[in-house]
């Protein structure tokens, strides 16, 4: 197996299944000795995107009623 000229090493898709790795699993990545240690970041650990979306959470002004939503989509004002 070689490193691909973007820096990517393929995982084959036995191992993949075995360790129930899909597409956008988070991984982290560990050098021991001469080894590179991939290890699957446990499904309750805070992602990237749970990140923003705390940080977002509550910044929103109000929603605009139904009726307010349909007023501005027919052009009344």
């Amino acid at each position: 197996m070689r490193i691909t000229s973007k820096g990517s090493v393929p995982i084959p898709p036995e191992i993949q299944e075995q360790l129930g790795l899909h597409p956008d699993t988070e991984v982290q990545l560990a050098v021991e000795g001469n080894s590179l240690r991939i290890t699957k970041v446990p499904d309750e650990a805070e992602t990237r995107g749970s990140a923003v979306i705390r940080r977002l959470r509550g910044r929103a002004a109000g929603a605009p009623s139904t009726d307010e939503i349909m007023a501005m989509t027919r052009g009344d004002e």
